[in-house]
C-alpha cells in the first residue's frame, strides 16, 4: 500500500444492488467513490451488482482498475408467490423486483463461490454487502466460504417507509445484522436506530459518507452555465434560487418545504423554489403549487439529472434546502456544501444530516429545522437569505468542512482501517 496508509491490503468482494452505469440514488454514486478509492490504494476489488432489465450491460469487465460482475436476470416471479410470505405478495407489482433481488443475489452468491474462489481460485479476505438489496448474497458466502462478512446500512426499512413498510425486508436487515461479523453504517443516528431495531452494539461502526470537492468546486462552473440554469426556470438575476434537489418521495419532505414558500415569499418575495427529482410525488405537488398560487413562486423539473448538470444546478442556487424526516446520511446536503452553499436540512428524528450540518459557532453552515414545520422550514430559509455577507459565508463554512472532513479519501482511509480488524 502506499505510504500513507497504515493497514494492509486487502481482497474485497463487494455486494452492491447499484454501481455505475446503473445508479439509482446515493447508494451507487458512495459505492463508485469508495471503491474506486481502495483499488487506489491498492487493495483487491471485486463488485457483484445488478445487470439492466436487458441484461444489455456486460456481464464481467474491468472498470477503473475494478472488476465487476452483473449476473443476467432470470424472471422468476411467477414461482414466487407459492413460496413467499404473504406480506411480499401484496406488493403488486412489486413481486418482480422482489424476484430481481432474490436472482441477483443468489446468482451473485454462486459466481462468487462456485467460480472465482473454486474454479478460478480467487482469494478473498472479506465480504462487504450493502444494505438489504445484497446481504443474501454476503450470508450464504459467508457461510459456504467461511469468510469475514462487513454489512453496510444505509437506511432501513423501518424508518424508509416512517414505520409501514415490508416485514421481511425488515426480517432480512435483521438477519444481516445478527450474520455479520461487522456492521457499519452512515451516522451517529443511525446507529442508535439500528440498536434500537436489536443489531449488536459491539458490531456496528460509525463511517460517514464522502464528497469529491475536486468535481463538486464552485470553480468548475462558469458564470455563463449558472445563468443558463436560472434562465431555464425563469429566474431572473436579483431572484433567490432556493434548490431542492432528490426523490420526490414523502420522506423527502418536499411537501412541507411547499407549503413554507408562502411563509418565505412575506419576506423575500423574490424567492423562487426549484425542485429537481422523480417520485410518486409528481401529480400531488403540481396540485399543491396550483392550490396554493404558487405557480411563479415554484417551478418543477420532474427528470434524473446527470451528475453534471447536478453540480451546474448548485452552482446556480443560493441556498440549498433537504427537509427530510428520515436522512440517515444525506449526501445532497455534502455536495451542496462543497459548492459553497449553504443548507437548510431536517432534523428531526434519525437525521445523518443533523450531524454534517453545524449550526452555531465560527463554523456554522447552515440550519436545523423541524421538517414537519412549515412555519420552521421557512424561518430557515429566511434565516439565510435575509443577510447576502452571512449567506456567502455559510457557503464558505461548509466547503470548509468538507475539505476537513468529508473528503472519499478520510472516508475510505476510516472505512479501510475498520475493515482491517477482520482481515
Amino acid at each position: 500500500m502506499s505510504s500513507k496508509q497504515t493497514v494492509k491490503a486487502v481482497r474485497l468482494a463487494v455486494m452492491v444492488y447499484e454501481y455505475p452505469p446503473k445508479i439509482v440514488g446515493g447508494l451507487g454514486t458512495y459505492a463508485a467513490e469508495i471503491t474506486r478509492k481502495f483499488v487506489l490504494s491498492e487493495n483487491d476489488v471485486s463488485v457483484f451488482t445488478m445487470n439492466d432489465d436487458e441484461g444489455a450491460l456486460p456481464t464481467r469487465e474491468v472498470w477503473r482498475g475494478i472488476e465487476i460482475h452483473r449476473p443476467i436476470h432470470i424472471d422468476v416471479s411467477d414461482s414466487l408467490p407459492d413460496v413467499i410470505a404473504e406480506d411480499v405478495r401484496k406488493w403488486g407489482r412489486g413481486i418482480q423486483f422482489f424476484s430481481k433481488i432474490l436472482v441477483y443475489n443468489y446468482l451473485s452468491a454462486s459466481k462468487i463461490i462456485n467460480d472465482l474462489v473454486k474454479k478460478e481460485d480467487f482469494k478473498y479476505d472479506i465480504l462487504v454487502a450493502h444494505d438489504w438489496l445484497s446481504v443474501i448474497a454476503g450470508i450464504t458466502a459467508k457461510r459456504e466460504l467461511g469468510l469475514p462478512l462487513v454489512f453496510h446500512v444505509h437506511s432501513t426499512e423501518k424508518g424508509r417507509t416512517l414505520g409501514n413498510g415490508s416485514e421481511v425486508v425488515s426480517s432480512i436487515e435483521y438477519r444481516g445484522g445478527q450474520m455479520a461479523d461487522l456492521v457499519i453504517t452512515v451516522s451517529n443516528a443511525m446507529k442508535d436506530e439500528l440498536i434500537e431495531l436489536g443489531f449488536p452494539e459491539k458490531k456496528i461502526r460509525v463511517c460517514y459518507n464522502g464528497v469529491d470537492p475536486e468535481k463538486y468546486s464552485p470553480e468548475q462552473i462558469d458564470e455563463a452555465k449558472r445563468k443558463q440554469i436560472r434562465e431555464h426556470y425563469g429566474l431572473k438575476a436579483e431572484d433567490k434560487m432556493i434548490l431542492f434537489i432528490g426523490r420526490l418521495v414523502w420522506v423527502k419532505g418536499v411537501d412541507k418545504l411547499i407549503m413554507a414558500m408562502p411563509h418565505v415569499l412575506k419576506t423575500i418575495p423574490n424567492a423562487k423554489l426549484v425542485i429537481v427529482g422523480l417520485g410518486d410525488m409528481e401529480e400531488h405537488l403540481k396540485t399543491m403549487v396550483k392550490g396554493l398560487k404558487l405557480e411563479e413562486a415554484v417551478k418543477f423539473r420532474f427528470e434524473f439529472v446527470p451528475e453534471e448538470e447536478r453540480i451546474a444546478h448548485y452552482a446556480a442556487c443560493d441556498l440549498a434546502v433537504f427537509p427530510s424526516l428520515y436522512e440517515p446520511f444525506g449526501i445532497v446536503a455534502l455536495e451542496a456544501m462543497s459548492m459553497e452553499k449553504p443548507v437548510v436540512v431536517g432534523a428531526s428524528g434519525v437525521s445523518g444530516m443533523r450531524e454534517i450540518v453545524i449550526t452555531n459557532g465560527p463554523e456554522q453552515c447552515g440550519f436545523h429545522v423541524n421538517p414537519n414545520d412549515p412555519v420552521d422550514i421557512a424561518w430557515g430559509i429566511v434565516s439565510t437569505l435575509k443577510d447576502p455577507a452571512r449567506e456567502l459565508e455559510l457557503g464558505k463554512k461548509g466547503r470548509e468542512r468538507v475539505l476537513a472532513e468529508f473528503t472519499w479519501d478520510a472516508i475510505a482511509e476510516k472505512t479501510l482501517k475498520v475493515y482491517d480488524g477482520l482481515s
